[in-house]
């Protein structure tokens, strides 16, 4: 034993539940993949390790969901219980709507999907657990049985026949012992901001005033983008760029406490270079924004081909357009590519450099797929499903299917195949895909 450890002595862990299934992290992902198994019948807990649901749609004030039509703008590729919570914020006028952007499909109101979030829960009889952290899977006989986790009444444990990991880094995955990797090229974290008084800028350049001056405040050279945030005099900015290692708890830490630094640095250029400018932060995240850690090894990992050709797939549980969109770690800027072969690389103060990452065909795809694959990890696991930005997709494909409006259908697509799963008594890989897309749809979802 090595002298920097300690034993921990053996303890009884009190079973606080036992469920049909049991979702690990409160995303929109984990959230929507709790509701649909829900719906069909089974009984669901979800484990999150923050204060409240909905992931970086919340905790990380990343106000916007993309559009539900494709590339062209022309054909509904999705619905599900995106467009449900959509409509119900629409009651409430904290959502607003330009279907036929790139860039924005909806911007809403983050502090009110929390709360439509809990309502949703509450609705579906899910039983939740908040401020509770994973600590570890519970494997007998070679089954996950059940998982640790620790909150204010200690160290618990939660049984069920079916598990989806939806944390985002893949925690249970990776603690299970099955396959992970890290990019090659991860893609850099970005730690937003609301401010109130936006409108003293006036008619600044606002990204180039933080792009001639970043220099000055140690700021990388990024991208910046945002927009007011509905039925509120507040601004929601995304302007930092943050390069630590998410995955590990050092660079977490370091990723965090370096994002509030940016935040504060970019005030202090618009307050300095801004005469009259009384800008006034009013909310930071609970979390910063994550594009990328680790991804598990499934049964198939989805490549940038795949998806800047796209090809239909057989076992297709999700579809999308959001161009693929690269923050590069290794230069400033960004880099989309569209799936009529334009590329754009994309750099503060810089003119556009446009051009082709493929030559012009007559016709061209309008949306790509996700496979129902992607989300089966690989291993001795037959109960277990992945759902979120950590499924099987290389650095091109991550690019694009990473948006939350494509990652809440993985979420849906795990919560109807662990229902499939346990009604039919059979592994999660042997799940037959044509009644879970029957199913997705009938459900609400948009299958092609």
């Amino acid at each position: 034993m090595s002298s920097h450890s300690l034993l921990e002595p053996a303890r009884e862990i009190p079973v606080v539940g036992e469920f049909d299934l049991c979702v690990l992290g409160g995303s929109c992902t984990g959230v929507f993949a709790a509701i649909r198994a829900a719906r069909l019948g089974l009984s669901v807990a979800i484990v999150e390790k923050m204060g409240s649901f909905g992931g970086v749609a919340t905790l990380s004030l990343v106000n916007v969901w993309h559009t539900p039509l494709d590339e062209v703008f022309k054909k509904r590729i999705f619905a599900g219980l995106t467009q449900e919570v959509i409509d119900r914020m629409k009651i409430r006028n904290t959502v607003s709507e330009k279907l036929d952007n790139a860039s924005v499909g909806w911007r809403f109101n983050s502090a009110e999907l929390q709360i439509e979030l809990d309502e949703l829960i509450s609705e579906n009889s899910v039983s939740p657990w908040l401020h509770s952290s994973f600590v570890a899977p519970i494997v007998e006989r070679g089954q996950l049985n059940a998982i640790v986790i620790e909150n204010k009444d200690g160290r618990e444990a939660i049984k069920a026949r079916f598990f989806i990991d939806a944390t985002g880094d893949g925690d249970l995955c990776h603690r299970l012992g099955l396959k992970t990797y890290l990019a090659a090229r991860r893609q850099p974290s970005t730690t937003c901001a609301s401010f109130s008084q936006w409108e003293s800028l006036g008619e600044t350049n606002w990204r180039l005033l933080i792009h001639e001056h970043a220099a000055e405040y140690h700021l990388p050279e990024g991208f910046a983008w945002g927009g007011s945030i509905p039925d509120s005099d507040v601004f929601m900015l995304a302007g930092t760029r943050v390069y630590e290692d998410c995955s590990t708890a050092d660079g977490l830490t370091k990723a965090e406490i370096e994002g509030r630094r940016q935040v504060r640095a970019i005030q202090d250029i618009l307050r300095r270079y801004r005469p009259g400018s009384c800008l006034s932060l009013q909310t930071l995240p609970a979390r910063i924004g994550i594009r990328e850690t680790r991804h598990v090894r499934c049964l198939h990992q989805l490549n940038g081909g795949e998806v800047l050709h796209g090809r239909r797939f057989e076992d297709a549980i999700a579809n999308g357009s959001y161009r693929v969109d690269i923050h590069h770690d290794d230069k400033p800027g960004i880099t989309f590519r569209y799936l009529d072969g334009r590329e754009v690389y994309a750099r503060p103060g810089v003119p556009n450099q446009n051009g082709f990452w493929r030559v012009a065909t007559a016709s061209s795809p309008t949306y790509y797929q996700i496979p129902y694959r992607s989300l089966v990890p690989l291993g001795p696991f037959d109960n277990l499903l992945a759902a979120g930005r950590f499924i099987d997709a290389d650095t091109v494909a991550h690019g694009a299917i990473r948006v939350m409006v494509n990652m809440n259908q993985t979420g849906e697509a795990a919560g109807v195949a662990a229902y499939l799963a346990i009604k039919n008594q059979c592994a999660a890989r042997d799940v037959e895909t044509e009644t879970l897309r029957a199913t997705l749809s009938d459900g609400g979802s948009i299958v092609l």
